[in-house]
Parts: structure tokens; sequence; C-alpha cells
């Protein structure tokens, strides 16, 4: 080997060695990408954010623990995955408007979300997962059976939610008076204590709130607003993610195991 050779090798391995290190910078800013071509923002985890308390779709257990509906859904994708889901719990406002995703918060979002025309602009959803309409709670015994009976009272809602849309939409209407929450968890309370006479929200969660405060509450009216919730990923960020998410669902519907879920946390299977 001649000298002028061995220094043109020389200066080959150096150059492929920076573009290694070059390529091995570029993969750490855009994502961790695993086996199966899919990028996440921490490597080994799914990162997925929501919105506490939500039950039954993510609450905290007596231990602590984050667990739910979707909680148990998006453990399906992590495991598909091969690494495990991590959730970060942020105001409801990042999630909807896709700040959460676009900045790298999370990977994915499961927050009880409706998909609507408005948030299908920001960011991208799954497949449908669960098929929701709105209700109205009141104490047990309250003469409220709809929202007619309401006018000039008090009505409870969650901020930037769907159910505080719709009540929004009739709020002059039927004379409501709404007073908006920043989480569920207020809305319940201001509730409990009379602050409002009545509170809109999912029906799902209210059913497991009367589960909860056995004999305290009733659900007396129901809204079918055709609504269905979906996950969400980064618009046109993450496509190799979305479809993770969706053939991860299609075969928990198919093999039972999403059934399965529904009953855990709905306490009946869903309908055909």
């Amino acid at each position: 080997m001649t000298f002028q050779s061995a220094v043109r090798r020389v200066g080959v391995v150096v150059a492929i060695a920076a573009l290694a290190a070059s390529a091995g910078c570029a993969k750490k800013e855009d994502g961790e990408t695993q086996a199966s071509g899919v990028k996440l923002v921490q490597k080994g985890k799914l990162t997925v954010c929501t919105h506490l308390p939500y039950a039954p779709f993510q609450s905290k257990d007596a231990s602590g623990k984050v667990v739910g509906f979707d909680v148990d859904v998006m453990d399906l994708v992590a495991k598909d995955l091969g690494v495990e889901q991590t959730i970060v719990d942020t105001p409801f406002e990042g999630i909807k408007s896709g700040q959460d995703l676009n900045t790298g918060k999370c990977d994915a979002a499961a927050a009880g979300m409706t998909i609507t025309e408005e948030r299908q602009k920001v960011m991208n959803f799954s497949d449908p997962y669960f098929d929701a309409t709105q209700a109205m709670l009141v104490k047990t015994g309250k003469p409220y059976k709809s929202l007619d009976d309401l006018r000039g009272k008090k009505v409870g809602v969650q901020a930037a939610t769907t159910g505080r849309d719709y009540a929004k939409k009739l709020a002059d209407e039927k004379g409501l008076q709404l007073v908006e929450f920043e989480d569920l968890a207020a809305e319940q309370q201001a509730l409990a204590n009379g602050q409002v006479e009545a509170a809109i929200n999912d029906l799902p969660v209210w059913t497991e709130y009367i589960k909860e405060h056995q004999g305290g509450f009733e659900v007396t009216a129901e809204f079918d607003t055709g609504e269905q919730y979906g996950f969400s990923v980064k618009k046109d960020g993450n496509p190799e993610l979305l479809k993770k998410i969706n053939d991860v669902l299609a075969k928990a519907k198919q093999d039972g195991t999403y059934d399965t879920i529904y009953e855990k946390w709905i306490g009946k299977k869903p309908n055909a």
C-alpha cells in the first residue's frame, strides 16, 4: 500500500465516521425509531398525554397509578411496539389544540377525546374506538328532567369539551347560566356543593361518578350527539404510529380483547 493510498483510506474512514455521527444526531433529534419504524419522543417508551381525572377512561387509583379504558388500550399499543407506556397529565386545552403533540411533549393523546372537524385540522385521529353521548347529572331528587327545567339556573360544564360546546349552543334558547370549570373534578365538586344545579358531560363519566357516590346523584337526561372518541397523533407527523394504533385496535376488536376492556370499565359489553 502506498503512502498516498493509505492517506486516502484514512480519509474515507474519517468521512464515514463523520456521516455516521451526523446520522446519529439526526436520529436523536427526530425521536428514537423503533424496529417497527415508529418514531417515539423517548427511547423505550410510548409517551401518552391525557388530562386527569376522567374516569373511567383515565384516573388515579388508590395507589396513585393511572388506570382506565384508554390506558388499557394504549398499553396494547405499547406492548405491540415492545415498549412501556408512560402517561403525562396535562391541561386538556394543550391536548385538543394539538400543541402537546406539536412540541413533542408526547407521542399520542388518549383523553376520552371526541373526534371533531376542528380538531382534525390540528391532529390526526385514529379510527373511532368509543361511541359517546352527553348527559345531564343532578343531585338525586332534584326536579330537573330536561334542560327546559333549568331556565335561569346555573349549569356546570367542563372547559374545552364537546359537552361545553353542546350546552353553549343551547344556552340562550334554554336560558341557561353556564359555569365553566377547568377539569371534571372541579365540575363534580361544584354540583356536590350546590354551586350549580346540574352538570353536563359525557355519559360514561357520570355513570362512573354515580357508582362511586351511591344514592347521591342521577342522570336525568341524555343527549345523543353522535360523538365518537379517537386517539390522536401529531398532524402529518407520525403516520407509522397512527397505523400501529389502528392495527392494534382492529386486532383487539377481532380477538375479543377490546370487549374485555370495554366491559371492565363500562360495565357492559359494547353494542354490536
